[in-house]
């Protein structure tokens, strides 16, 4: 090979070298499409005022769901629990961007803002009990929680609510519904 051909040689391998490694550089100048943050935002889980099982002191008792990404997440089949397995599954329903749905427990008509579980019994343990919002494949996606699980009570007070968020030992379907 001559010393001509080695330098060409050299020159074209050099370049597609740089042409290889500014390839992923350009494609990582377009932006990856934003994920949904869907968390549980609030829970009100002792009805304000007397536990009288009246479809006002139900309804004061709700979870919120707010989505902090700008685009709207459909939400039909997600799954709303709590730890002795009462189910609320959304059904049609899309959560806007940077917006926030209440679901309470009682009977109600939907609006865009609130939805009903229309149950006639509390869902939401007073001294302790955890929500648990699944999407539409079971996969975990938040949870928040108050007070000693099962196994103690919580005089006075109501205990702090605990958010978790999703961790990837949470992230298993579940089986009870």
């Amino acid at each position: 090979m001559s010393a001509f051909a080695s330098v060409a040689a050299a020159t074209l391998t050099a370049g597609a070298l740089v042409s290889a490694v500014t390839l992923p550089a350009s494609a990582a100048d377009h932006a990856r499409p934003e994920r949904s943050k869907v968390q549980i935002s609030a829970v009100q889980y002792d009805s304000p005022g007397r536990d009288d099982r009246s479809n006002r002191s139900l309804n004061r008792e709700w979870v919120e769901i707010t989505n902090t990404a700008r685009r709207s997440v459909n939400l039909d089949g997600w799954t709303l629990q709590d730890e002795d397995g009462h189910t609320y599954t959304f059904d049609h329903y899309r959560l806007e961007g940077r917006a926030t749905v209440r679901i309470h427990t009682g009977i109600g008509r939907d609006r865009s803002t609130d939805l009903y579980q229309d149950r006639r019994h509390y869902v939401w343990d007073n001294r302790s009990d955890t929500a648990t919002l699944r999407n539409d494949h079971g996969r975990f996606i938040d949870d928040a929680s108050w007070g000693h699980h099962r196994h103690g009570g919580h005089g006075g007070s109501p205990p702090p609510l605990t958010h978790h968020g999703c961790t990837r030992d949470r992230d298993r379907p579940t089986r009870n519904s």
